[in-house]
């Protein structure tokens, strides 16, 4: 299990985090939403290693991961798929796939079978294995950078906006495939700035505002309980 507890981060005297806690157990999907600038990707990163903590902690089952480098990190088991489609542009897609198994060496049986299993999700990357990946549409190269996450069989995988400029027609996919993936036993965090587009495919949902969590429920009661959030501010509005 993922553990976030009172973490605190930001860029130089700028604070961005404050105090953020949050888990993601084995096969559940935590969806966590809010504003451009929020602070979600910043939350991603800090857990992730790509941005040293000011205060709090980080563990995976336990085992202490604040301040360790990123690939300490996702040797220990957690994986980040960042926004914007971040793969090698200059690698085809096989060699690509390829990058994700560094922490899967001398299995090569489970290799070939989850390269069988994401082959099976989405044959285009089969199609396209000797492509270059920078050949690859905006929609694909975020296939492709599941894919290498997929590969390596992380146990927790944070997933930073898997929509950002992904065609309609292959969210639906995208999306089940990572409910499938976390019914096999994966964490999944996603952080997407449209809940609406993630949230049914999801177990429980946070909504971060300013550096905040300002909310955390389950994913069937968020639509109420923003709700009754906006009904209570607009009361407090009407009173002050």
């Amino acid at each position: 299990m993922l553990e976030v507890r009172g973490l605190m981060a930001g860029y130089g005297d700028i604070p961005v985090l404050r105090g953020i806690s949050l888990h993601a157990k084995p096969g559940e999907i935590l969806l966590i939403g809010g504003e451009n600038g929020a602070g979600k990707s910043t939350l991603m990163r800090a857990i992730a290693g790509f941005i040293k903590p000011s205060q709090g902690s980080v563990l995976l089952d336990g085992q202490p991961l604040t301040g360790l480098p990123p690939e300490k990190v996702a040797q220990s088991g957690l994986r980040l798929v960042l926004d914007g489609h971040r793969v090698f542009p200059e690698l085809t897609v096989y060699d690509n796939l390829r990058m994700g198994v560094a922490a899967r060496r001398g299995d090569r049986a489970g290799l070939a079978r989850s390269l069988e299993e994401i082959y099976a999700v989405f044959p285009i990357l089969k199609e396209k294995a000797k492509a270059r990946a920078h050949d690859l549409s905006g929609g694909q190269q975020q296939i492709l950078a599941l894919g290498q996450a997929f590969v390596a069989q992380p146990r927790v995988l944070l997933c930073d906006e898997p929509s950002l400029g992904v065609a309609q027609a292959l969210l639906p996919p995208i999306l089940s495939f990572l409910r499938r993936w976390a019914e096999g036993g994966t964490a999944v965090v996603i952080v997407d700035q449209h809940v609406k587009i993630s949230l049914p495919y999801a177990d429980r949902a946070m909504i971060v505002q300013r550096g905040e969590v300002v909310l955390d429920c389950p994913a069937g009661e968020l639509d109420q309980r923003l709700s009754d959030m906006h009904e209570a501010r607009q009361s407090a509005y009407a009173e002050s």
